[in-house]
C-alpha cells in the first residue's frame, strides 16, 4: 500500500490537473512568471483546524523552495480572525493553490469541527469513535485523516484492508454461519493477514456468531441496535469479540450508546453531515525586492 504521503501527491496531482487544465490563464494574463508573493491563511468560523500540515504539502509540491510558516497545528481548536500559517513563493503558485488548499482544509476543518462534537459527549466512557466508508470518492484519504485529528478513530480505509460481512453479505452467502466459514477458510487460502467482522441484525444472529466464530471473528457490528438491545447482546459475547455499534447514532444519541460499554461506536454523519468551515487565503503585497531577494 502507498504511504500516505504518496497518495497526497497523488490528490494532488490530479486535483491540479481538474483545476488548472492547460493553463492558469486568470494569472497567466496579467502576473508576470517571476513576481513573488506572501499569502496568509485567515480563519473566518470558529473550529477545530485541520489540514495545515496537508496545505505545506501541496505548496511543496508545486513549488519545493516554497516558505511556509505555521501559526498554527493540525488539531488546534480555532477562533475566528486568527491567523493559521503564511506561505512565500511564487504569485503563480500561490494562485495556482489556493482553491486546492481551501478546499481540502475547509471540509477537513468541518470533519475534524464535527468528529469533536462527538467525542466530548462520549468523554468518560472507554468507547472509541469511528468513521466509516461513507466518504467523497477520491477524497477519503483527507475525510478520514481529518475524523483522526478530531480525535476519532478510522475503521478500515477501504474493502481491501479488512473482510466486513455485512446483510448483504451474508443474505447473498446464504447465512452468518456459511459467511463466516467461508471468509475464514479464504484468509487462510490466500494467507492474507486479514481481520473479519460480523454484522449482527438481532439477538439470534449474536448467538450465531457466538457459537460459530471464535477463533475466525475479532469483532461484532451490533447494526441498528437500540441501547438496550446492546446491553443484551453484551451480555451474550461476553467478552469474546470487539463490539461496535452502528446504524443512525447521531449527537444526541452517542452518550447512551457509549454507556452500554460497546467498545466501538461507528458514525457515518461524522463526514457526510460535516459542513465545511469559512476559511480564506488572502494576499500580502510585498514591497520592491532588495538586492540579493528576500530573506524569509
Amino acid at each position: 500500500m502507498k504511504s500516505f504521503d504518496e497518495q497526497l501527491a497523488h490528490l494532488v496531482d490530479e486535483a491540479l490537473k481538474e483545476d488548472v487544465g492547460d493553463g492558469d490563464h486568470s494569472t497567466l494574463s496579467c502576473i508576470p512568471p517571476d513576481q513573488k508573493g506572501k499569502a496568509v491563511l485567515k480563519i473566518k468560523q470558529d473550529g477545530v483546524l485541520a489540514g495545515v500540515a496537508v496545505a505545506e504539502k501541496i505548496f511543496h509540491i508545486v513549488e519545493p523552495s516554497a516558505h511556509f510558516i505555521r501559526f498554527m497545528n493540525d488539531g488546534d481548536m480555532m477562533l475566528s480572525g486568527e491567523t493559521a500559517f503564511e506561505v512565500f513563493a511564487s504569485i503563480h503558485t500561490i494562485l495556482k493553490c489556493e482553491r486546492l488548499v481551501l478546499n481540502c482544509m475547509q471540509r477537513m476543518s468541518g470533519i475534524a469541527t464535527l468528529t469533536h462534537q462527538y467525542i466530548k459527549k462520549t468523554a468518560g466512557y472507554h468507547t472509541k469513535l469511528l468513521d466509516t466508508r461513507k466518504t467523497t470518492p477520491n477524497f477519503r484519504l483527507l475525510e478520514k485523516e481529518a475524523v483522526r485529528i478530531g480525535g476519532g478513530t478510522n475503521h478500515r480505509f477501504a474493502l481491501y484492508d479488512m473482510i466486513m460481512l455485512k446483510d448483504n453479505h451474508i443474505d447473498y452467502a446464504g447465512g452468518i454461519e456459511k459467511a463466516i466459514h467461508q471468509a475464514y477458510d479464504y484468509v487462510q487460502a490466500k494467507n492474507l493477514d486479514l481481520k473479519i467482522e460480523v454484522e449482527t441484525r438481532s439477538i439470534d444472529d449474536v448467538k450465531k456468531v457466538c457459537a460459530c466464530g471464535k477463533g475466525k471473528v475479532f469483532r461484532v457490528m451490533l447494526d441498528n441496535f437500540s441501547p438496550e438491545k446492546i446491553t443484551e447482546a453484551l451480555q451474550i459475547i461476553d467478552g469474546a469479540f470487539e463490539t461496535e455499534a452502528s446504524g443512525g447514532i447521531n449527537l444526541d444519541t452517542i452518550a447512551a450508546f457509549a454507556a452500554t460499554g460497546v467498545d466501538y461506536v461507528s458514525v457515518g454523519g461524522l463526514i457526510h453531515q460535516a459542513q465545511s468551515v469559512d476559511l480564506s487565503l488572502k494576499a500580502v503585497m510585498l514591497p520592491p525586492a532588495p538586492e540579493g531577494g528576500y530573506n524569509h
